[in-house]
């Protein structure tokens, strides 16, 4: 499978996360898959990416030109795709990808989540999203989410489309347990998002 880690690029965060980082992308060579990934060498993207290519896997890079600008863009992956923007960005990542994991990350890792996450519940695609959240970073979210269907603003298939789990092992048992459809292709992305 193709996996893609939506993960953080901050460099001021406890190294724990960096750790957890490294050690997705370990077990996802282990276990045969390709990375996809912003294409960044810093924090939890550039740990992921190093990890995995360290255990024999293969890397997926997908960055657009401004933050190769402002990042130091993963010249080492054994692909990088750079971008006009962020949007490209994002629909490259996604067509390229079976299967997503989020890491603990900030806004930018959020705003991944949310889109494949809403494609998710309005049945655009049926890949597995797995959260990986050891240390509760995520707990307000998964409350607010709660809240907001309790007062009626997202349907039931919320808690359907996501998996929350606390450790990678449980985390690749969500991304490997079951089958996995095609994947759109990007001209489908395209039509897709008008």
């Amino acid at each position: 499978m193709n996996i893609c880690v939506f993960c953080a690029s901050s460099l001021h965060i406890d190294k724990k996360y960096i750790e957890l980082a490294g050690h997705v992308g370990t077990e996802l060579a282990k276990r045969g898959h390709t990375l996809v990934s912003g294409g960044a060498t810093v924090s939890c993207m550039g740990a992921v990416t190093s990890a995995t290519r360290a255990a024999g896997g293969r890397t997926i890079g997908v960055i657009p030109q401004v933050l190769v600008d402002i990042e130091v863009a993963d010249e080492e992956s054994d692909e990088l795709i750079v971008t006009a923007d962020m949007r490209e960005r994002k629909g490259l990542m996604d067509a390229r990808s079976d299967a997503f994991l989020v890491l603990p990350g900030g806004i930018g890792t959020l705003e991944e989540l949310f889109e494949i996450w809403t494609a998710r519940v309005l049945g655009i695609h049926d890949r597995p999203l797995v959260i990986l959240d050891p240390w509760g970073l995520y707990d307000p979210l998964r409350k607010l989410i709660t809240t907001m269907y309790d007062e009626g603003f997202t349907r039931a298939n919320v808690f359907d489309a996501i998996s929350w789990t606390a450790t990678v092992d449980e985390a690749f048992a969500h991304l490997e347990s079951r089958p996995h459809p095609v994947r759109p292709s990007v001209a489908e992305l395209g039509e897709s998002t008008g």
